[in-house]
Parts: structure tokens; C-alpha cells; sequence
């Protein structure tokens, strides 16, 4: 398919605004469309992971008003502040280990994994674990962020290290993470949407250094471009999972999943 690169950094926004948290792989769902477009992005991977910080900038916006209470109740004194820091320290130890594994293996990953078979297969084999997960999860016993703990955390916090591997999603990694140690579906969302901030903010930052001399002015356009149109499609998308996430659950993500990684196998076979 041959569009014009802003139109192809305009849908590929579009892409990742309605992707970018759901449990399907934003990054496996970029990486597929550029190979279909053949749209010749910005060096070192930079434009599918920057433009997602478009949509992190939504649920930065969804989620102000949480944000900043809990900001304001990380000095306050009782139930309230005691939450507040539950809540903090929750999402910074789940941040830790993609922080590390993310600076240690950013350039292999980059360089040898994000390729349309690569996500294809990972696609499929993350549909059927969240439909196994979905099936035989432990019943829920943890209905907020603050209750997570600290063991639970850090176990959420690998899972979303695996995501690393593009098609495998961040935010299927994390909520899928937290069924598994009895977080409820809201707040395994809730804690997903908001743990996305310091991963993709220090993504964005860490690949943007990597590669900053390389970036040419056509390219600092198509990058904002695609986060712009990332931001506002994530506004509606993120305010829809929310709405319906706790009544159909994330089976009907793991078959779509399946379907995509099959038919993308199918097409790269006949190249």
C-alpha cells in the first residue's frame, strides 16, 4: 500500500490510540501495519514507541484527578496517606523490572525481535493464554491498587517485562499478571492504564536519547503526528474499556489475537 507518510504516521496513531490498551500488543500491531504500509519510519524504532507515550499522555488526563490526590496523599497522615503510599509503591516496584531489563536489552530487542514473524507467533500464543487464564484464574481477592502488596507487584511487574517481546502487549502482560495473583478485572485494569506512565515515559526517553541524531526534521513530523493522533483516539478507547471490561472480560481479546496472528502468518508465507 502506497500513502503518503503523514497519512500513514496518521492511521499508524489511530492504531496505536486504539491498541495501546487493550491486551492485543499496540507495539505487534505497529510493527504489522508499517510492513503492510511499507512505511519507512524514523530510525532505531523510535516512532512506534514514541508515539505511544501519546497514549499514556491520555490516561495521564483520564486518571489527573486519582493522580494528583494521591501525589498530594503521599504526605498526609492516616488511612488516606497510608493508601497513597500503598498505591506508589505498588506501581514503582512493578516499573522496576522493565526499567532494567529494559535499559539492559533494549538494542537486541529492537534490532532482532521486531519483525512481523516475531509478533505473529507471539500474538497467538498470548490468545491463548489469556483465554487459559481467563478460564482457570484464581477468584479475585484483591478489589484495588493499594491492595496489591508488594510481592504481587513485583510479580506484575515481570509479566510486563515479557512485553518487551513485541506482540506479547504491556497491557495484557500487566493484567493478565495481576488475575493471576487474584487482583479483580477493574482494578488489574486500573493498575495497568497507570503503570504504563513510568514504562513508556522512560521508553520514550530512553529511545529518543539512542537515537535523537538520527532523527531528521521529516521525522520529528511524522513522530508527532502519530502522537497526536495516538492521544486523542486513546481518550475515547481508554474511557470504553473501562466502561465495559468488568462485564466481558479479556476472552474475546485472546480469539481476536489468534485470528490476527494466523491471518498475519498466512500473509508472510505467501511473500
Amino acid at each position: 500500500m502506497d500513502l503518503p507518510p503523514i497519512l500513514s504516521a496518521l492511521l499508524l496513531g489511530i492504531v496505536e490510540g486504539l491498541t495501546e490498551f487493550l491486551p492485543v500488543s499496540s507495539t505487534g500491531h505497529l510493527i504489522l501495519v508499517i510492513d503492510l504500509l511499507g512505511f519507512a519510519a524514523p530510525p532505531g524504532r523510535t516512532f512506534e514507541i514514541v508515539i505511544q507515550l501519546g497514549a499514556v499522555l491520555a490516561v495521564m488526563l483520564i486518571y489527573a484527578k486519582k493522580l494528583f490526590g494521591i501525589a498530594f496523599g503521599l504526605f498526609a497522615a492516616g488511612s488516606e496517606g497510608r493508601e497513597a503510599r500503598a498505591y506508589t509503591t505498588n506501581i514503582l516496584l512493578a516499573f522496576a523490572p522493565a526499567m532494567v531489563l529494559g535499559a539492559t536489552l533494549h538494542g537486541v530487542i529492537t534490532e532482532r525481535l521486531f519483525n512481523p514473524w516475531v509478533v505473529s507467533v507471539a500474538l497467538i500464543v498470548g490468545g491463548i493464554a489469556i483465554i487459559l487464564i481467563e478460564k482457570f484464574r484464581p477468584e479475585p481477592r484483591i478489589n484495588s491498587v493499594a491492595e496489591i502488596g508488594w510481592g504481587a507487584a513485583l510479580m506484575i511487574g515481570f509479566a510486563q517485562a515479557l512485553a518487551m517481546i513485541p506482540g506479547t502487549s504491556r497491557s495484557g502482560a500487566t493484567i493478565i499478571g495481576a488475575l493471576l495473583v487474584g487482583v479483580a478485572r477493574p482494578a488489574a485494569a486500573e493498575f495497568s492504564f497507570v503503570l504504563a506512565i513510568p514504562t513508556m515515559l522512560a521508553a520514550t526517553t530512553y529511545s529518543l536519547y539512542k537515537t535523537w541524531g538520527e532523527l531528521s526534521f521529516d521525522g520529528m513530523t511524522l513522530i508527532a503526528v502519530g502522537f497526536a493522533s495516538a492521544f486523542v483516539v486513546a481518550l475515547i478507547v481508554v474511557r470504553a474499556v473501562l466502561a465495559v471490561i468488568g462485564r466481558i472480560g479479556f476472552t474475546p481479546f485472546g480469539y481476536y489475537r489468534i485470528v490476527v496472528g494466523l491471518v498475519m502468518l498466512g500473509v508472510l508465507s505467501q511473500r
